[in-house]
């Protein structure tokens, strides 16, 4: 039996659900998804399990309260200034940067639709486009189509950058794909776009896709 000197030592402050959820994040930062187990999780905070399931029921749980507690954040800063335009592209470049900060949050928001990180986005986003004049089916339309391009494309870009993380390594990433896409095929428009490739930014062409989005919605409006 180990001695009360070789234990671990516990925690004499009362547990929270808030502070749970900060460590999980800390714990999905710093090891990935992967090792985000109970007996990590009651290590960090130097807890027992007991302590641990009293607020919450599973992993998946956790996952869950952490993504939402990111995106909550998003949410909370994205006001515009009052315009609801400027808001929404807000919204999506803090959620663009939230996914690239903390990749796990893109996999976590694909797996289920309807938990509170999403109906959170689409609350936000639906309350946006209402401002501007968008409802009925429309708001259905427009913000299923603005939420899904959101959430699709800060995802796909975590993956590349978690892939490639370093700055150097993925510009030379970038310019080796572009030049065996203009090898493999000489069709002028793919050759324009693996020109574009190698120099572009994906946060600015992120944008650029949302304001696409807005100028269709506003067209149509």
């Amino acid at each position: 039996m180990a001695s009360s000197a070789s234990r671990s030592p516990r925690r004499s402050d009362a547990l929270t659900r808030e502070r749970i959820v900060e460590a999980t994040i800390e714990l999905l930062d710093g090891a990935g998804e992967s090792n985000l187990t109970v007996r990590a999780l009651t290590t960090h905070l130097a807890t027992g399990r007991g302590a641990i399931y009293h607020h919450v029921s599973s992993k998946e749980e956790l996952l869950a309260a952490a993504t939402d507690a990111i995106i909550g954040r998003v949410v909370a800063g994205a006001d515009g200034d009052g315009d609801p335009s400027a808001a929404i592209r807000a919204l999506a470049l803090g959620i663009f940067d939230a996914i690239n900060a903390h990749p796990w949050v893109g996999a976590q928001l694909a797996r289920e639709p309807l938990q509170p990180a999403v109906l959170r986005i689409w609350k936000a986003v639906g309350s946006h486009l209402h401002r501007v004049g968008v409802s009925g089916s429309a708001l259905s339309d427009a913000g299923s189509a603005l939420v899904n391009y959101v959430l699709g494309s800060a995802a796909q870009h975590a993956a590349g950058a978690l892939s490639v993380p370093d700055a150097a390594d993925r510009k030379a990433y970038l310019e080796a794909l572009a030049a065996t896409w203009a090898e493999h095929d000489p069709d002028p428009i793919a050759q324009q776009g693996a020109a574009l490739l190698k120099e572009h930014d994906d946060r600015e062409q992120f944008l650029a896709g949302v304001d696409i989005f807005l100028a269709g919605i506003a067209s149509r409006r």
